[in-house]
């Protein structure tokens, strides 16, 4: 087997530019609510409802992208191009914001962006594979995204320990993504088949939405975003105010070393994961995640020392979020109309909107009261309700495949 599997060329400068991309975004992602918790002066809520805005305008974007890329009129490029515009300009008022309406407004203009970016580019990524290779094609991609986030947050972690340049990170992060729009402009053309027709813009989603099977992945979906949400938003601050990670360089150094492991798990976690069903890949992961909420539990309760089991803890985020990724995107490719590929990856991405929507403010309003600790063991618990889920999911797909 090659160490990279042959894939066409267009998904290989898709995947550079979103590395590119990515780097910005690490240069924040744990960053930005450790700066405006102690340098802006916002709470730990007004943290979590800020980034619970920029869910908001992510549904809608996402609602409005799924149908953008599978419309002849706009594409799966266009809505890259326009998605990359609109995050640049949020990462500007990023820059300049000082309370916490500005900080509201710059999330929902990132929002936006992303929202539109996610169902475009996973449609790319669909019509550039083949079923034999999409669980692989998907894991490019997305080691792409952890390669980048690797970089970003070292480079970042760097810049904030040599000059506290919190603000300049979030120009840079700019920078990059008007960066990734010149690379669509130039090399990316468009994937949406030529022979699809023009119909009503909205069509496609009343087919999505009366999926049985759809509907079902939906509920198990969110709550793998709702855990992802945690660990970029909840978890950092929980280390920094509960435990001895009690300062900005020690949280980064450890996030730093999942999202490298993350990186370097992408693609042999996905060829492993192809012997297993799609649903029963998707169980593994909820079990991984299972043992990182477990083990930050023991960790706040000092019954065990960081930072060395904190490191196992994130190890097991890091696997089970590269079981996750590229797999559930697959998934959802698999059991949606070619037709209507954008729509169908539109509610995927809605799910990772939904998650983020209710992880940051939920984990936040956790952590300023009494339940901090005890919020881990409710997000073990809530694993085994996405296994039954899961295993409801497996029954219907192995149902439809028999007739």
């Amino acid at each position: 087997m090659t160490l990279f599997p042959n894939l066409d060329i267009r998904l290989w400068i898709l995947a550079a530019g979103r590395l590119l991309s990515q780097i910005g975004i690490g240069f924040t992602l744990f960053y930005a609510p450790l700066f405006f918790t102690d340098d802006v002066g916002l709470s730990a809520t007004a943290i979590g409802l800020g980034l619970g805005s920029q869910s908001v305008s992510g549904m809608f974007g996402r609602f409005a992208g799924g149908s953008m890329a599978d419309s002849p009129r706009w594409g799966r490029r266009r809505t890259l191009l326009i998605s990359a515009a609109i995050s640049a300009v949020a990462d500007g008022c990023f820059v300049i914001t000082n309370d916490f309406t500005g900080f509201v407004i710059a999330n929902l203009l990132m929002g936006l962006g992303v929202g539109l970016y996610w169902p475009a580019t996973e449609a790319v990524v669909a019509d550039l594979t083949t079923v034999h290779n999409r669980n692989e094609a998907f894991a490019i991609v997305r080691l792409a995204d952890s390669l980048g986030l690797s970089a970003g947050v070292v480079l970042g972690g760097a810049m904030i320990a040599a000059f506290q340049a919190y603000r300049l990170l979030f120009a840079l992060d700019g920078i990059t993504f008007i960066v990734f729009y010149a690379i669509v402009a130039i090399a990316i053309t468009e994937t949406l088949s030529t022979k699809t027709t023009a119909g009503n813009f909205w069509q496609g989603w009343q087919v999505a939405m009366c999926d049985r099977t759809l509907q079902i992945y939906v509920v198990v979906n969110s709550l793998f975003t709702l855990y992802l949400s945690q660990s970029q938003s909840t978890l950092p601050l929980y280390l920094n105010r509960f435990t001895s990670l009690d300062n900005h360089a020690a949280v980064g150094g450890i996030f730093t070393w999942a999202i490298v492991l993350t990186a370097f798990c992408q693609l042999p976690m996905a060829r492993w994961l192809k012997r297993f069903a799609q649903p029963h890949a998707l169980m593994i992961a909820l079990a991984f995640w299972a043992f990182t909420f477990f083990s930050t539990w023991l960790v706040g309760q000092q019954l065990i020392t960081p930072p060395a089991f904190v490191l196992i803890g994130l190890t097991t985020m890091a696997l089970g979020t590269v079981a996750y990724t590229p797999i559930a995107s697959a998934l959802v490719v698999g059991i949606a109309p070619k037709e209507l590929r954008g729509v169908y990856l539109s509610v995927n991405s809605m799910c990772w909107a939904v998650g983020y929507l209710i992880g940051p403010p939920l984990g936040g309003w956790a952590l300023d009261h009494t339940m901090a600790h005890q919020f881990w063991l409710w997000l073990m618990a809530s694993t085994l309700g996405g296994v039954l889920i899961l295993r409801s999911l497996q029954l219907r797909m192995q149902s439809q495949t028999s007739h």
